[in-house]
């Protein structure tokens, strides 16, 4: 092993949660490093790339044609047999959104550049194909974390390690974090980008057990003509996989002759978790954030406005904190999990619980109120519509 350079924080992750927390913490003042193992950002696509404009907005994040694929106006939430809600926010709030998209369908290649970008303007330090391997506390309270750049092997020293590498995270499992999630609580997801399907400006969420079981499909424009046809379902409540599912939603619903002219263009897909947040969040000298901490809503399965939030929470709170003579232990630490709580945790919490109560229903009654549940999530007035 050879070169040492010390950091404040090194962030394992470059997705939106990473980059946030990265900027956010050179925003206040830390020495950040930031480290990724793949060496395309964005990628695999594993997610439709839906956000609000506030939740942009929230995180100092500004609108640009550089990652906008297209504009979203509002939603219609279907049950199973096509009856449906829409809440167009251009009719229920027109003084604020006649004008301005609700929300937007970003591409996730060119939106995590992006926000690399603004973590670099930032002052963050960037390295990419660097794999993390493991680290080793100080007797000082830092901490050698263990790298391989390009093939060289490289121990850096760093105060905290923040674990913004996803699902699966190694992080937390060094750390010796709880962070296996339950099959019946991830979906498995598949996405079809297609043309030669029209669409009208808004989100479309199809529930209902019959198309996705434990799920919902949608569908939403991409922009240039392309749609974004996909679904998600929880494999312990169907004997059929994904793709299965996907094709009978587009061969088979009350949608069909919208979608039997769609040429499929390219194929995305992945796990998201429905679980709920981790109970612990921390360690020493260790902190995670975004899907590694399960920081998704365990309803709608959105992930990208939660990883931007909590990065925000995350680096502010990491700037405060190694600014006094606090060490980072567990102990110290576990203030941020506090944070998040207050800010984002309780309403994660109280949707988890809702989500479970829906799934543990029979099948009609849990259709019904999975659809009525959506129907009033994306109102204006709803509790949770920030989450």
């Amino acid at each position: 092993m050879d070169h040492k350079t010390d950091y404040d924080v090194v962030v394992v992750g470059s997705g939106p949660a990473g980059a946030t927390t990265a900027r956010v913490s050179a925003e206040n003042r830390l020495k950040v490093l930031l480290v990724d193992k793949k060496q395309e950002l964005g990628a695999p696509i594993q997610c439709s790339g839906a956000v609000s404009a506030h939740a942009l907005g929230d995180v100092g994040i500004t609108p640009d044609d550089e990652y906008v694929s297209s504009s979203i106006f509002g939603f219609k939430i279907y049950d199973s047999n096509g009856n449906s809600t829409i809440q167009d926010y251009r009719k229920l709030k027109p003084n604020e959104y006649n004008e301005n998209p609700l929300g937007y369908v970003v591409d996730r290649r060119r939106f995590d550049r992006y926000l690399m970008k603004k973590a670099e303007q930032a002052g963050v330090e960037v390295w990419l194909k660097t794999e993390a391997l493991g680290y080793k506390i100080n007797r000082d309270k830092t901490v050698d974390i263990h790298l391989n750049k390009f093939g060289q092997n490289i121990n850096v020293n760093t105060k905290v390690i923040v674990g913004a590498d996803g699902l699966q995270s190694q992080v937390g499992k060094w750390a010796g974090l709880r962070t296996h999630i339950r099959l019946s609580e991830l979906a498995s997801c598949l996405q079809f980008v297609m043309d030669g399907v029209p669409t009208d400006g808004f989100l479309e969420i199809f529930t209902g057990h019959k198309w996705a079981p434990g799920g919902y499909a949608w569908i939403l424009s991409k922009g240039n003509e392309y749609v974004e046809v996909g679904l998600g379902v929880i494999r312990t409540l169907t004997k059929k996989d994904a793709k299965w599912h996907l094709d009978n939603f587009i061969g088979n619903s009350f949608v069909a002759d919208r979608l039997k002219n769609g040429k499929i263009l390219e194929v995305q897909g992945g796990g998201v978790p429905l679980a709920a947040p981790l109970k612990k969040q921390y360690a020493d000298n260790i902190i995670l954030v975004g899907d590694a901490a399960r920081h998704v809503n365990p309803i709608t399965g959105g992930g990208i406005h939660t990883a931007l939030r909590c990065g925000v929470i995350a680096g502010k709170f990491l700037g405060e904190l190694l600014f006094t003579d606090k060490p980072p232990t567990k102990q110290n630490l576990a203030a941020y999990q506090q944070c998040w709580m207050d800010e984002i945790g309780e309403s994660m919490w109280a949707l988890y619980s809702k989500k479970r109560d829906i799934f543990h229903q029979p099948v009609m009654e849990r259709d019904r109120r999975l659809y009525e549940t959506l129907s009033n999530y994306f109102h204006p007035n709803s509790e949770y519509r920030k989450v």
